[in-house]
């Protein structure tokens, strides 16, 4: 399952971003041909006092992408990449992330709910077995109660320049606080259904295209024909 992130304009960062999320250089609001970085993410779903109050979102960068995001960051030259090492990159890419919402969409039916930065506890960059990933927590302003059943999170990018593939195991999950007779269910209007319809089009609303919107197709090895994935919380 690909999930594939947009924008509607890209700003130069610094050269130690390498193109990480916004793109090296400024880009049209043109929908790119194929996906320019590949990432395996994982999402946490926190729930406190039965309500929804943030995510957790990790991010594994594919292999091309870590060896020049890294280059040269190993300042000690120790072999090991430190997070204070990539506290920098880290802090660039997370503002970076801040302008096109952290590409985390919650919605409660048709109204897009307010997002709250990651504070600088909250996220980081670290190095495991060759691979860069980016861990990153986006809250909610107002929590949602995880009996709303129209509360729905989804991630969506028309324009194709970073595609996400969920993991294969537990791509989503709850937090140990949750109640037990709660779970993560993804693509639960999967069926094309009316209420599928009616969430697919106010997403898109919300990114800036009309209705019926959704993503496309993106290049590359497993990255095969996409639609928009919408997570929800079934209790």
């Amino acid at each position: 399952m690909v999930i594939a992130f947009c924008s509607r304009a890209r700003s130069r960062l610094s050269a130690s971003t390498v193109g990480l999320v916004v793109g090296v250089a400024a880009l049209s609001s043109t929908a790119q041909a194929h996906p320019h970085v590949y990432v395996t993410a994982a999402t946490t779903i926190n729930i406190e006092q039965g309500a929804i109050k943030s995510f957790d979102h990790v991010w594994a960068f594919d292999e091309m992408y870590t060896a020049m995001a890294i280059e040269g960051l190993d300042t000690n030259k120790d072999g090991k990449y430190d997070k204070s090492e990539l506290a920098e990159l880290a802090k660039v890419n997370v503002e970076g992330l801040k302008e096109f919402k952290y590409f985390t969409q919650a919605m409660l039916g048709n109204v897009e709910q307010t997002l709250v930065d990651p504070t600088p506890e909250e996220f980081w960059l670290e190095v495991n077995k060759g691979v860069l990933s980016m861990h990153f927590r986006v809250g909610l302003q107002k929590p949602v109660l995880v009996d709303a059943k129209d509360f729905a999170l989804t991630v969506s990018d028309p324009s194709f320049f970073i595609a996400i593939g969920l993991e294969d195991k537990d791509p989503v999950k709850l937090n140990a606080a949750a109640p037990k007779s709660c779970k993560p269910v993804i693509n639960a209007d999967a069926d094309g259904g009316a209420d599928s319809k009616a969430l697919g089009d106010a997403f898109s609303k919300q990114l800036g295209g009309g209705p019926g919107g959704s993503a496309g197709a993106a290049g590359g090895g497993q990255y095969g024909f996409l639609t928009t994935k919408v997570i929800r919380v079934q209790c």
